[in-house]
């Protein structure tokens, strides 16, 4: 479990199916049973920020261990950075070989930052490592169609999405942000209290 970096999650038990306006539940109860990995197939989870893709990601990443798999969780931002700034061959060579090897690979928040042409072709060329080899799940809140936002100008785009979707399941989340949500709730929650501190007792 340190290994995979995976972090504290909510669990989908405690998942509120209810609050994505789109959310297939059937899909990701699929995806919890691990038959992708045994065909090396991707799973991508797109939709807007705060809709818990990161947590569906991080409890498909956990039953993976428990199952006996190699897991890496990172960051979109973390890996790519980490990746970008080695200065020699053999060095970047080695950290490739480091997020080629596990059986599943978690990146997550692609589309929340955007990146340069070698941020571009860094991730083009670990994604072809595992192609067909190895099982990726990515969470993205931008569509296909927008990753020439978050990789602007790079040539490699159309080639990553096509290694990326060529076996993939892919399920789309719609709806409001959960943690809006939730910060609303709080600011009426605390309006409510403070105004009946003021009310005469």
């Amino acid at each position: 479990m340190r290994c995979a970096h995976i972090g504290r999650f909510k669990p989908l038990a405690d998942f509120d199916w209810r609050w994505p306006e789109q959310c297939d539940q059937a899909a990701i109860a699929e995806l919890m049973t691990l038959g992708f990995l045994e065909t090396a197939t991707n799973a991508l989870l797109v939709g807007p920020s705060g809709l818990g893709k990161t947590t569906i990601a991080q409890n498909i990443a956990h039953q993976a261990v428990l199952r006996g798999h190699t897991v890496l969780f990172t960051t979109a931002g973390q890996l790519l950075g980490e990746l970008a700034a080695l200065d020699s061959d053999s060095a970047l060579r080695r950290r490739l070989r480091h997020y080629a090897s596990p059986t599943l690979l978690v990146i997550d928040e692609v589309g929340y930052l955007s990146y340069s042409n070698r941020h571009a072709d860094l991730l083009f060329e670990l994604i072809s490592r595992r192609h067909e080899k190895k099982s990726t799940l990515i969470t993205t809140n931008k569509s296909f169609a927008e990753w020439s936002e978050v990789f602007p100008n790079a040539a490699c785009v159309v080639a990553l999405i096509d290694r990326l979707v060529h076996h993939a399941e892919i399920i789309a989340l719609k709806g409001p942000s959960w943690r809006h949500k939730e910060a609303q709730e709080r600011a009426a929650t605390n309006a409510r209290k403070r105004k009946s501190a003021r009310s005469p007792a």
